[in-house]
């Protein structure tokens, strides 16, 4: 006798939403890894807390490039913390319905 296994990754939470940490100047290799968490973690809500300290178009790209990931993988992503700066350059850019 067999028992079906059950849908997801076998040792995720998916009743609590995924939290990811955006740092002040995130670096293209802590883009990649934040992306690839994504990436890997089954569908469902994702928040990225934004530090209030993170502007410039380093953010920008981080903030663009988490969004894209989260939609290709199936996410609900949130941002939250982005700071005045960062919002105003978003808006500027586009790009403020990620926050």
């Amino acid at each position: 006798m067999s028992s079906a296994r059950p849908d997801g990754h076998p040792h995720v939470d998916t009743s609590q939403p995924l939290v990811m940490s955006l740092p002040a100047r995130p670096t293209r290799e802590e883009v990649a890894r934040l992306c690839a968490e994504l990436a890997a973690a089954p569908p469902g809500e994702a928040r990225c807390l934004v530090d209030a300290g993170a502007h410039g178009l380093a953010a920008v790209d981080a903030l663009a490039r988490l969004a894209l990931t989260a939609r290709r993988h199936g996410h609900r992503l949130t941002f939250q913390g982005a700071g005045p700066e960062l919002t105003a350059l978003l808006r500027l850019t586009g790009l403020d319905e990620v926050l």
